[in-house]
């Protein structure tokens, strides 16, 4: 059995879980998520906890069971708590602002890179005198912020040599040695 799918996702107080036509809705503080959940699995809710089965041993089913405990997981998590993500900026002249909803890069480029994030998403930017420009992301839903920071990060992935680019706060380089004489 899935190790993951098995364990049963506990609703913390404050978050409305309803079940419709294969569609599970989450609703929370932060906002409200849908997922439709695939054939094969059945869910079911139970004193506060949502506990979800699959119809056979077919591969394909063992890997939907986690991905669906996952997902109904992380939306419960989302509306209740939220998802950030932190990118860093690395290299010099490289900087970060924001006007509401529209994100101003200047990463080396002829031009700036202006960006509208989706209104779902909460952007911030962080500039300090000697310290790299940080862009905070968060959102209740955690697909959102992983797509809104990937595309971020993918207008100057960091390169190998030196480090410079976007990359994500905390995330460990690897790194090359240049040419030797």
């Amino acid at each position: 059995m899935s190790r993951i799918g098995k364990n049963p996702v506990s609703i913390p107080q404050g978050v409305d879980v309803n079940i419709n036509d294969n569609i599970v809705t989450v609703k929370g503080k932060l906002g409200e998520l849908s997922q439709s959940i695939s054939s094969g699995i059945t869910i079911k809710i139970e004193d506060s906890l949502i506990v979800l089965d699959r119809d056979s041993e077919s591969k394909d089913h063992k890997a939907q069971h986690g991905l669906m405990r996952a997902l109904i997981n992380n939306m419960i998590l989302g509306v209740s708590k939220g998802w950030t993500k932190d990118l860093q900026l690395v290299g010099v002249g490289y900087r970060a602002s924001n006007q509401g909803q529209k994100l101003d890069l200047a990463l080396g480029f002829s031009h700036n890179i202006v960006l509208d994030i989706a209104p779902e998403v909460k952007v911030e930017t962080i500039s300090e005198k000697g310290k790299d420009p940080i862009i905070k992301l968060s959102s209740f839903d955690k697909q959102l912020v992983g797509q809104v920071a990937a595309k971020i990060r993918s207008f100057r992935a960091p390169e190998p040599y030196k480090g410079k680019g976007v990359k994500f706060v905390g995330e460990i380089l690897r790194r090359k040695a240049g040419k030797s004489a």
